[in-house]
């Protein structure tokens, strides 16, 4: 099921429990009830509590954010890294350095494919790419320099590999949900209380607030929704891209 369906459907049977249980309590209510005898209190306490969950959804949305934006920083650096090798490599001789490349090559053909479904599919690294990162450090660290200028390239080489291992373990751990289940506790419970609270201002006597009610629980759905969409940064809608690794190997997309 798409995504934006998922939240069209949240979207919409938030606002239907409302309006329906409104209708209910609109229909089962004493004929001489008055929604005007609101307690001042009830009100005084339905601010407060829509003001801190507004505040916990806002810290939620940002911590969430953060976490996508730095898992898209493991893939450019990750990406990066790679392309400085295979540029860097070329002071090697020529079977070195076709090695290399060619090593380089399918360890990037296999992220940007087989690796980024299983990232998403299952929240995890494949041990194939383990594999073929490994054969790059071991084209890299095994060659023994023959002249001054390779040399000299020799230490950037490895600490390019150094920082690709680094990226590489940064994006392997980032590839599960960033929230903690106690905070998704949390923030559901705190929208029905929050939500909860609009029926004990007695809402019911006109369209419009009927329409600001539906309005409002459907407003908090959709931030739940940004929430979980952003909790997995490599595998829902709105994920860090491949797109770097692509970006700086172009034959790939042959």
């Amino acid at each position: 099921m798409s995504e934006w369906l998922v939240l069209t459907l949240a979207m919409a049977a938030a606002c239907a429990v409302v309006v329906m249980v409104t209708l209910v309590r609109a229909r089962t209510a004493a004929v001489d009830e008055d929604p005007s005898e609101t307690p001042d209190v009830i009100e005084y306490m339905t601010m407060w509590i829509g003001v801190v969950y507004a505040i916990v959804l806002g810290l939620a949305i940002a911590g969430v954010w953060e976490a996508r934006s730095a898992a898209q920083d493991h893939v450019q650096a990750e990406a990066q890294a790679l392309h400085e090798i295979s540029q860097r490599v070329r002071v090697y001789p020529a079977d070195v350095r076709d090695r290399v490349r060619a090593d380089v090559n399918a360890y990037v053909g296999h992220v940007v494919t087989t690796e980024w479904k299983a990232m998403a599919e299952h929240g995890e690294v494949t041990a194939r790419g383990q594999e073929l990162f490994q054969r790059i450090r071991q084209d890299v660290t095994d060659y023994h320099p023959k002249t001054d200028y390779e040399a000299q390239a020799y230490q950037p080489l490895v600490d390019q590999v150094t920082a690709a291992d680094a990226a590489r373990n940064a994006r392997a751990d980032a590839t599960g949900s960033t929230m903690p289940p106690v905070v998704w506790f949390g923030l559901i419970a705190g929208a029905v209380v929050t939500i909860g609270m609009v029926f004990a201002l007695q809402i019911r006597r006109t369209a419009r607030e009927l329409l600001l009610a539906g309005l409002f629980s459907a407003l908090i759905a959709f931030l739940l929704f940004l929430i979980w969409d952003f909790d997995a940064p490599y595998s829902r809608g709105i994920s860090a891209s491949s797109e770097p690794f692509l970006a700086l190997f172009p034959q790939l997309h042959g």
